[in-house]
């Protein structure tokens, strides 16, 4: 028995651009990025200093990485795959932005230092006033260097193991053309697509225990020292903010240019890359490239200086199948 490896066609490139086009064209409405949800159940009590609404954004961030990395490879039937499609597409890439800020600002608030200069600070009005002018003034505070390695830290730790998740949710996508059932072309491709937008489109549910995992994924992360990044300079600015009472004075640090677009594109390809497969194997490949390691990789990223390497629209939504030939 070989091997015979060919791509399966993705959408036309005019569908595509069309696509990107209409992304570009419709406005983001801020409620859909900056709207707060409750915080989980207990989270105040997970969590020291007690910042709701930080909690409430980081949240929606920390949960779709913990479930979207908890999915087994280990597929054994076509209704395993349908969950798992639906555990990749259940973030909104506006609300993962924003979480990611969030946590990274939760994160530089285990730092003591930072915490105690910040409330140290005789002018908080006057200290407010610069971090909104320029967050990167929050940088040269006592123990931001440290409060910035936790933020920078705790995205990287979770953003490697998301990709790295993925990467085994991809090989799966190879092993499992080993079974007949992941063979069987999909007769229901449009209407799984459809749920996948519609789960995508819900945003973050808050459930018991999420405070309490949140609490334990910042505690247990690394640090990751270096430069500063924007998106990690948001997060510490906006955790001084919040220790002054003044974390709503600029909405606009919860967002990052560079990682929003990478989680968008990563965000279209998972949709074509679902429209272009016909099996249930073609779906996991789907899942584990572009819902698992392209968002992991936007995350990692989005700690580092450098321009964000997003991928290319289309360019890698190809399915690979692989044909058996007797």
């Amino acid at each position: 028995m070989s091997f015979k490896d060919f791509k399966v066609a993705g959408l036309a490139a005019a569908s595509c651009a069309a696509l990107l086009a209409g992304c570009a064209g419709e406005p983001e409405r801020p409620q859909q990025r900056l709207a707060l949800r409750p915080a989980p159940p207990r989270a105040a009590e997970a969590l020291a200093p007690r910042q709701a609404d930080l909690i409430a954004q980081a949240s929606a961030f920390e949960s779709f990485m913990r479930h979207a990395r908890a999915i087994d490879p280990a597929f054994s039937g076509p209704g395993e795959v349908s969950k798992a499609v639906q555990t990749g597409a259940a973030e909104t890439p506006g609300e993962l932005e924003s979480g990611m800020v969030a946590y990274a600002a939760l994160a530089a608030l285990q730092e003591p230092a930072f915490v105690n200069a910040v409330r140290g600070e005789r002018d908080a009005g006057a200290l407010a006033r610069r971090i909104e002018t320029d967050p990167a003034a929050a940088l040269a505070l006592p123990g931001a260097q440290a409060a910035q390695a936790r933020a920078a830290g705790a995205l990287y730790a979770q953003g490697t193991s998301l990709a790295g998740e993925g990467q085994k949710v991809k090989r799966a996508a190879y092993t499992l053309q080993h079974q007949a059932w992941s063979k069987v072309r999909t007769d229901d491709a449009a209407g799984q697509l459809a749920r996948v937008k519609r789960a995508g489109s819900a945003g973050y549910r808050p459930e018991p225990g999420d405070g309490e995992r949140l609490a334990e994924a910042l505690s247990g992360a690394g640090r990751r020292s270096g430069t500063a990044s924007p998106l990690v300079t948001h997060g510490v600015a906006l955790a001084a903010l919040s220790l002054l009472g003044q974390e709503g004075r600029d909405r606009s640090l919860l967002a990052d240019v560079r990682t929003g677009s990478c989680l968008r594109v990563a965000k279209l390809n998972y949709h074509q890359c679902l429209a272009a497969a016909g099996t249930r194997y073609e779906d996991v490949y789907c899942l584990g490239q572009h819902a698992m390691i392209d968002p992991g990789q936007c995350v990692v990223e989005a700690t580092e200086v450098r321009p964000l390497r997003s991928p290319a629209p289309g360019r890698r939504s190809a399915v690979t199948r692989t044909s058996y030939r007797r």
